[in-house]
């Protein structure tokens, strides 16, 4: 249920839910962007996903349910059948006579009203709920994935010396590979990895970035999971002694997943590592991804250029690709021709040229860069820059009208600029053509729902200021309007993790970017020609304006959308 910026404005502002002072720079934002004031306040940290739903229900007379708390009997939930209650985002929480409470993300939506009242024939009293919450008691209709697979692994027997094609089509193995697909799709993951041992086959699932435990199989189901997946991914069925790559898709109503498939011999059998890119997936923002203030002018800026090199870095998994994909969604316009080359291809994007890179038959970046060019286009992703050659490539279309986009693997923004005159770029070169580096970490985000809040104590401050120096971190705190002048950090109220069941216990849900945004201005310019250090950049781009890395980290941290211990594991090297 979507609710205009004006008037979500005016009735925070006249309530006083969030202050004047803070509000109207969000809603200058929301409306110069086009985007929902609701979705920055959210990103912001401003207000939480239940004080948003709260203030909508108010506004339009719609009553607030709070699902986490509520005790919904089995029978009450299957009322509303499982296909119905997914496609519609509602759930049947009471039912009392004639009388049945639903929660809905959107309670708008009448057209599903109307069929609920035919369908059961009973008296629909309509509650509004978090979109969490509904996802929360959607998961119920979901039996526990060990219950699950108690009954599947009754039914499976030893497949030893059976046909590997036979056994994977097998109805237990095609539903135990179906089973934990479901349940990582459902848990948010990013991978899944099936490990085989001497005895037994773990799977583990990679939410947030960590890996968990999910199952424990018999290792007589290894050779059959195998099996199935490499006929889902259409490879060779009987090749155990060389890594494959391949992909599938799966989609349903509720999702469209594509999954990229490794597998790997070792020891005990093979190992395969699944990753799973979500394909109906709205769109994500810059905003959404955690940037805001001067960094998000300055990336506005830059990437509405026509010509010149955006670089993006940091270590493997720190959502380079990602910013790449939601930089070029808000480029991809019809009047544009954008191509990439990519290894692999991650997400498909309608009306974006996208060439794999097959580094056998010689279709490297290089190469495959060299020939985009005679593709006459506006626009070039290069997946990563790894060479001296692609750089100079890269150099050279840039300097001749096109806007190019690529990652680097460097632990700064600033860090890059050396790194490409160590792979042999003219430092004149690299200063005309480079517009900004962008430099990113990827931290866990608190739950909304269970953060607490706590003080710093003095020993804490001291054994943080041995890694950060807080005295320059006050300062742009202060600067940011995210602490008072006067404020010491053991004054400051923070949050911690602390666990409940809408995390699964980990007090951390979904993850947020860190960033820095390193723009190449004329001062710049100057040193990167005099071969300065990137710390001489690094000290120069700060004056300038510049929030660095940890800097951004610690303002999410006063913000409460992460914690002190994130910001440290991402940032300390």
């Amino acid at each position: 249920m979507k609710v205009d910026n004006t008037q979500l404005y005016d009735y925070l502002r006249n309530n006083q839910v969030v202050d004047e002072v803070t509000l109207t720079p969000f809603f200058a934002q929301a409306q110069k962007a086009n985007t929902q004031l609701a979705d920055i306040l959210l990103a912001e940290g401003v207000m939480s996903e239940v004080a948003l739903v709260q203030a909508r229900a108010a506004m339009f007379g719609f009553t607030y349910i709070d699902l986490s708390k509520a005790d919904i009997l089995e029978k009450t939930l299957q009322i509303i059948p499982e296909q119905i209650a997914k496609k519609a985002g509602v759930v049947a929480f009471l039912k009392k006579g004639k009388d049945l409470s639903v929660a809905m993300e959107n309670p708008e939506d009448l057209q599903t009203l109307d069929f609920l009242r035919k369908k059961t024939g009973l008296n629909i009293l309509v509650h509004i709920a978090t979109p969490s919450d509904v996802r929360q008691i959607l998961h119920q209709y979901e039996k526990d994935l060990n219950a699950e697979f108690g009954d599947l692994l009754q039914k499976e027997a030893d497949s030893d010396g059976e046909d590997l094609a036979q056994i994977a089509e097998d109805l237990p193995i095609v539903r135990i590979v179906d089973t934990l697909v479901k349940h990582a799709i459902l848990q948010g993951a990013s991978d899944i990895h099936i490990e085989p041992l001497e005895k037994t086959v773990i799977v583990r699932y990679r939410v947030d970035g960590m890996l968990r435990q999910a199952m424990n199989l018999p290792k007589t189901t290894a050779a059959g999971i195998v099996a199935r997946i490499k006929v889902l991914a259409n490879l060779k069925l009987d090749e155990h002694r060389l890594p494959q790559d391949g992909r599938f898709k799966m989609e349903t109503d509720e999702y469209k997943i594509s999954f990229r498939v490794s597998i790997l011999p070792v020891f005990d059998g093979e190992k395969i590592v699944m990753r799973l890119l979500d394909e109906g997936s709205q769109g994500l923002t810059l905003e959404k991804m955690g940037l805001f203030g001067n960094a998000l002018e300055v990336i506005q800026r830059e990437i509405n250029k026509p010509n010149g090199m955006i670089l993006v870095t940091g270590p493997t998994g720190s959502g380079k690709t990602t910013t790449l994909y939601t930089v070029l969604d808000i480029l991809n316009q019809p009047e544009v021709n954008i191509s990439t080359i990519e290894d692999p291809v991650e997400y498909r994007m309608e009306n974006v040229n996208q060439t794999q890179v097959h580094a056998k038959i010689g279709m490297t970046f290089a190469a495959g860069l060299r020939s985009l060019l005679r593709q006459d286009p506006d626009m070039i992703m290069v997946g990563e820059i790894r060479d001296g050659e692609t750089l100079e490539i890269a150099v050279h279309a840039a300097m001749t009208g096109h806007l190019v986009l690529s990652t680097l693997h460097t632990n700064s923004a600033a860090g890059a600029i050396p790194r490409m005159v160590d792979m042999g770029a003219e430092p004149f070169l690299i200063a005309s053509t480079t517009n900004m580096v962008i430099g990113q970490r990827l931290v866990r985000k608190l739950c909304d729902e269970c953060r607490e809040q706590y003080q710093m104590t003095s020993e804490e401050v001291e054994t943080l200021a041995g890694s950060y120096n807080l005295v320059d971190i006050k300062e742009v705190m202060v600067h940011l309007g995210a602490m008072e002048a006067g404020q010491q950090w053991t004054d400051m109220p923070l949050y911690r993790a602390k666990g409940c069941s809408e995390c699964g216990g980990l007090g951390y849900k979904g993850r947020r970017g860190i960033y820095e945004v390193f723009e190449v201005q004329e001062n710049i310019e100057q040193l990167i020609v005099e071969k300065a250090t990137s710390d001489e950049m690094e000290r120069q781009a700060r004056e300038n304006g510049m929030v660095t890395m940890v800097e951004d980290g610690f303002y999410k941290v006063i913000g409460g959308v992460t914690t002190v211990d994130e910001v440290l594991r991402v940032t300390k090297e």
